[in-house]
């Protein structure tokens, strides 16, 4: 599911300018929240360098949603959703 979304987000955006991703610093917090629950995802540049999601229904089989901190133009430690990978606990 993740790729397929990935791929989506290539095809639909694939300009150099989106290419780089949305630079969080030039958003608000709120703003930046906003924007990825009315996307659904958006592609972070740097430093972060990946997809924020807006729920859980983004992640793949081995991913949870997790917090993760950005800095926005109002807040250094804005907190922001993202899928982070989780090996399987089976076997152990």
């Amino acid at each position: 599911m993740k790729k397929l979304v990935t791929i989506a987000a290539v095809l639909a955006f694939g300009s150099s300018a989106f290419a780089a991703g949305v630079d969080p610093s030039a958003y608000t917090c709120a703003g930046l929240q906003s924007l990825i629950t009315t996307r659904g995802y958006v592609y972070l540049g740097i430093p972060f360098q990946g997809f924020v999601v807006s729920g859980a229904n983004f992640c793949g089989g081995n991913e949870r949603l997790e917090p993760r901190s950005v800095a926005t133009s109002d807040d250094p430690n804005c907190t922001v959703p993202y899928c982070d990978y989780r090996p399987s606990q089976e076997g152990r």
